[in-house]
């Protein structure tokens, strides 16, 4: 059986501003696909599909809420997902509640080959046959298939309650339980804050808040099963230890603001050849002056600096980065690869899981060789995200020995 885990990333335009920047739904030119993961639909062909998305609805929410109805019909009846015949589908649109709002948005496909598939009820604490095709938006608070939570108000920086959470769904496939949840963490508010210190302030944030997801999925509520966590962590490359290396022959000049003598840019200049720029650093801008660095062999150099996942490398795992920086891209339809010049490029969208849905998949991979773990669209423009996916097979019987546990064969 095959699994896909994608997340879209943030304000993926599909749900954006479809209908004014985009016209009708238009599958013949690649820049006006509506939804171009259905390559990897294609490509991979799962049997069971997981979408995670962030900021669902864009930044200006108030308004472009009223496009997504539209664009989860399409996405249900489009001949892409026409063999997948049970879905779920859980938005959080209440904008309204800023003590609930995390803009999350999760979809979950089933394809019609599969039988028996069962998901969790959390008030019930029992498992669920899964039949037909269910959209639950609005708040979902009431939800008992799922768990949401917006990270408690101390958790976010400088006091200001932003769209930040997770959503929980459980689900038994194939004798399998595991765990599927949509994460948002925490951005960094401003580079020259970043540069600072290593690592970041804003990495010791992030790192509290996902320590407190994974506190919550393992909790002892209830069994502990493998899980999946993927979404935006906002997870940077450490932002001094870059700088340092990108700029090693550079001068730095610091510019502070008249009345308060704040640092409000530093510019990073070559010794010789004309003292040419090479690095322009404010709060939201990061300008280099070559970005072939973080595509050059998939930005595989830079790997070194990407370091926050380290803290829990005994919780969480990641298979091998081998595509870009997915952050953050330009939001110009004819600029697909190029980079803005605002944020230190970086993998914010990753696809983790936990030491026993790692041992899950490598038990499956040793019978075949299916595993990918990839971004989509390279050429495309799709938002300032790329989309990341990861696309891999669970042997048959390979979570039998504890199929008892999760009583998946009982139909509720």
């Amino acid at each position: 059986m095959s699994l896909t885990l994608v997340n879209l990333g943030l304000r993926h335009p599909m749900v954006r501003k479809r209908d004014q920047d985009l016209g009708p739904l238009d599958t013949s030119h690649p820049q006006r696909d509506c939804f171009p993961e259905k390559e990897v639909v294609h490509t991979h062909k799962p049997h069971f599909m997981a979408l995670h998305c962030q900021e669902f609805g864009g930044k200006n929410y108030e308004t472009s809420m009223s496009h997504v109805d539209k664009f989860v019909k399409e996405l249900l009846s489009s001949d892409a997902m026409k063999e997948y015949n049970r879905a779920r589908v859980y938005l959080d649109e209440n904008f309204k509640s800023q003590e609930h709002f995390t803009a999350l948005g999760s979809f979950y496909f089933l394809h019609e080959s599969l039988k028996n598939i069962y998901q969790f009820d959390f008030k019930a604490k029992k498992y669920k046959k899964v039949t037909g095709k269910e959209i639950y938006s609005d708040t979902l608070e009431s939800t008992p298939m799922l768990e949401k939570e917006k990270f408690p108000q101390d958790y976010f920086p400088e006091c200001k309650w932003s769209r930040k959470g997770f959503v929980r769904t459980r689900w038994c496939v194939a004798d399998c339980a595991f765990d599927l949840v949509n994460i948002h963490l925490f951005h960094d508010a401003s580079n020259l804050v970043a540069w600072e210190t290593s690592p970041s302030v804003y990495s010791g944030i992030r790192h509290k808040a996902l320590g407190y997801v994974l506190d919550r999925i393992i909790d002892q509520r209830f069994e502990k099963v493998s899980y999946f966590v993927f979404g935006d962590f906002n997870f940077r490359l450490d932002s001094k230890s870059v700088v340092e290396t990108l700029c090693t022959q550079a001068t730095m000049q610091t510019v502070r603001a008249a009345d308060t003598n704040e640092v409000v840019k530093l510019i990073f200049r070559e010794s010789d050849n004309d003292r040419k720029v090479m690095l322009q650093l404010e709060k939201k801008v990061f300008h280099y002056f070559n970005q072939e660095v973080f595509r050059d062999n998939n930005g595989t150099a830079l790997l070194e600096f990407d370091k926050e996942l380290s803290v829990f490398k005994d919780r969480l795992y990641e298979l091998d980065i081998s595509f870009p920086p997915s952050y953050p891209y330009s939001e110009d339809s004819g600029q697909g690869r190029q980079y803005m010049n605002t944020r230190c490029p970086a993998w914010c969208d990753r696809v983790l899981m936990s030491p026993s849905a790692r041992e899950l998949i490598l038990k499956s991979e040793s019978e075949e060789k299916v595993v990918t773990y990839d971004h989509i669209g390279p050429n495309v423009c799709m938002g300032d995200h790329k989309p990341v996916f990861l696309a891999f097979r669970i042997a048959p019987g390979a979570g039998k020995p504890h199929a008892h546990v999760h009583k998946c064969c009982v139909v509720q």
